[in-house]
């Protein structure tokens, strides 16, 4: 992706919150000059990979498939006795049509909720022990605190203001149902780690390779590793 491509998708998603009423932490907001003023006292955010997250996953087509994040709160899973917090919270936005691929978590367990804009549609199958599609196995969710049951496989709608749990091992995925709009998500699961809890079906790269045209008008937290706080 380039720097600039990055740029716009974050200034983009912070007016898109804004209509909407939500309001993000100031280090939503921050640029590259204040992340390199920080002090030690804002680790947490760096160790936890709060702030930002865009991907393409390598393919050049973000508005066909690609992921906008930003991390409110999180804990750690590699250092539960610093950061003892069990869960995480997320904002998730998927444009019109894009879509997100399959994939499962090995650890992680989550809620997504439709907090308004379009309707997303999710795709889902539970994994074999060799992490296949299983074909065969209907699989169980809850949605608003119904448990349902659906044939591997099936494509489920969720309507702004409805949302699901997913638990391990479900691969899942959504795309937003053309024609009806950008959606905003949330994410509310216990403490995740993107880089090594994720298992794509296909082989992909989470974290993109980023083209420097410009300069970051904000970080992602593939970046962090640039910082060091004073």
């Amino acid at each position: 992706m380039k720097q600039s491509e990055i740029n716009t998708i974050i200034d983009d998603t912070i007016s898109f919150a804004t209509e909407r009423g939500l309001y993000l932490p100031p280090f939503a907001h921050w640029d590259l000059a204040k992340w390199q003023s920080l002090d030690g006292s804002y680790q947490e955010i760096i160790d936890n990979m709060l702030g930002w997250d865009v991907t393409d996953f390598n393919e050049g087509q973000y508005l066909k498939r690609g992921l906008t994040t930003f991390t409110f709160r999180n804990g750690n899973f590699n250092d539960k006795k610093k950061y003892p917090k069990p869960y995480c919270e997320k904002l998730l936005t998927v444009e019109d049509g894009q879509e997100l691929p399959f994939h499962f978590h090995w650890d992680k367990q989550e809620d997504i909720i439709n907090r308004g804009g379009g309707i997303l549609e999710l795709t889902l199958f539970n994994a074999t022990a060799d992490e296949k599609f299983d074909e065969e196995k209907p699989v169980t969710v809850v949605s608003d605190g119904h448990k349902i049951t659906v044939p591997a496989g099936a494509t489920l709608e969720l309507n702004p203001g409805e949302s699901i749990t997913l638990t391990q091992r479900i691969y899942h995925r959504w795309r937003g149902k053309k024609g009806t709009g950008k959606i905003m998500l949330f994410e509310v699961s216990s403490t995740n780690d993107d880089n090594t809890d994720n298992r794509f079906y296909e082989d992909l790269p989470r974290i993109p390779s980023i083209e420097e045209d410009v300069e970051p008008a904000h970080l992602i937290f593939a970046d962090y590793g640039k910082i060091t706080l004073k």
